[in-house]
């Protein structure tokens, strides 16, 4: 072993000073999603007049579009320009966007706004992902993904609670953007002079690992191994799902008369719920089969979206919501740690890019699939479409997936 690698040790107690500092700053990385989560829909409609539920979701395709494309290059980059320098650069680029959201005098500026949101959540989130990963070893990965995500998508849901409560009360501009600019600004800040690199980390545990080298990264990734591809088309679906959510959602919730705060509170259940609930789900993935816990989560959210289109009273949609985050929880950490069970430590970031790329967009997907339905024929039927093919994703888990190295399921059935 190299003589850094015997300062160097992996694991969770031994780095939960730099552990904790990551999963802040990327509580900081999911306000910045949350500022969009429930208010844009109606500056849509309201400010600007756009009807078409298709150029409404249009911010969503590209805000998915772009954070696919810097997630895979994030991959790429990662071994060679270093996790820390990419998380700085991610800050950087998402300091205009609080200032463009508040205002932007067209909603073509909204939608470059959500140009560089993707590109700073594409390097922030995925940064912060891999090196928690490079942090922990093998023996947590479940709980530190939990952790991480619960932190991000915890942040979305308050966030976009405060900011459709603020939207009530003050207007939807620009009052509700004020929070972003203090969120980047503490992440930038945080980025500089607290965060350390984790290439010594991966060093170590490249020394260690048995993991076979893939062939061929993106493809064996994308579809070809099938447990990496298994994992890439469910967590692509599940984004596809979550876009359409974000966009749709409020639109159906405004067509049934909902108050703009009574929308705020159901928007925001399900991305706390689906935070809360991977403090515990990071950890199930470490003692139960990665297996049982994608198919489940999928099969899960596939219900509750059909659920959707028969829901009335707002006790029903916050039932749901809650339903629905609880399924996002189960996937989400799960899809991460299972990621890195079949990758060697030398290709794990670039795996994980290839993953967070198919994933990332089904945000692009679902939102322009689920605008044209909506606007051929209703947003009920964009809602049984999505659930659909979510409960079609939950079979191929149940088919293809086999256990992998290190995972749960092969300690437990040896």
């Amino acid at each position: 072993m190299s003589p850094e690698g015997d300062r160097v040790r992996l694991g969770l107690a031994a780095n939960w000073r730099q552990f904790t500092l990551l999963i802040i700053v990327n509580a900081f990385v999911g306000g910045m999603v949350g500022l969009e989560r429930t208010i844009l829909p109606e500056i849509a409609e309201g400010e600007f007049g756009i009807a078409a539920r298709t150029a409404i979701l249009s911010f969503i395709v590209v805000f998915g579009v772009t954070k696919a494309l810097t997630n895979y290059y994030m991959g790429r980059l990662a071994d060679r320009v270093g996790r820390r320098k990419l998380l700085l650069i991610g800050w950087i680029t998402g300091l205009p966007v609080p200032f463009i959201l508040m205002f932007a005098p067209a909603w073509s500026w909204i939608v470059a706004a959500n140009v560089l949101l993707g590109v700073q959540q594409g390097l922030c989130w995925s940064s912060t992902v891999i090196m928690k990963i490079d942090l922990v070893g093998h023996r947590h990965r479940g709980l530190a993904m939990g952790l991480n995500e619960a932190a991000g998508y915890l942040a979305v849901g308050v966030v976009a609670f405060i900011t459709g409560w603020v939207s009530a009360e003050y207007g939807a501009r620009p009052y509700p953007f004020y929070l972003g600019v203090v969120l980047v600004l503490l992440g930038l800040a945080a980025t500089i002079w607290l965060v350390r690199d984790t290439a010594q980390h991966v060093a170590v545990e490249t020394e260690q690992s048995t993991i076979p080298l893939l062939h061929h990264v993106f493809r064996d990734t994308s579809w070809g191994h099938p447990n990496l591809g298994s994992i890439s088309f469910a967590g692509l679906v599940n984004n596809l799902n979550d876009g359409m959510v974000w966009g749709l959602l409020p639109l159906l919730l405004m067509q049934q008369s909902f108050a703009i705060d009574d929308i705020g509170l159901i928007a925001a259940v399900y991305p706390m719920v689906w935070g809360i609930g991977q403090l515990g789900t990071g950890r199930l993935a470490d003692l139960w089969p990665r297996k049982q816990l994608l198919f489940g989560g999928m099969l899960l959210q596939g219900l509750v979206l059909m659920c959707f289109v028969v829901a009335g009273s707002r006790t029903v949609f916050i039932l749901l919501a809650a339903l629905l985050g609880a399924g996002t929880a189960l996937v989400y950490p799960t899809f991460l740690a299972a990621i890195a069970d079949n990758t060697h430590p030398r290709q794990r970031a670039e795996s994980i890019g290839v993953f967070r790329l198919w994933r990332d967009l089904g945000y692009a997907v679902g939102a322009l699939l689920t605008g044209i339905i909506a606007d051929l024929w209703s947003i009920g039927a964009a809602m049984l479409a999505v659930g659909v093919l979510t409960v079609f994703a939950a079979g191929v888990i149940a088919v293809r997936m086999r256990p992998a190295n290190g995972s749960p399921s092969i300690q437990t059935h040896p």
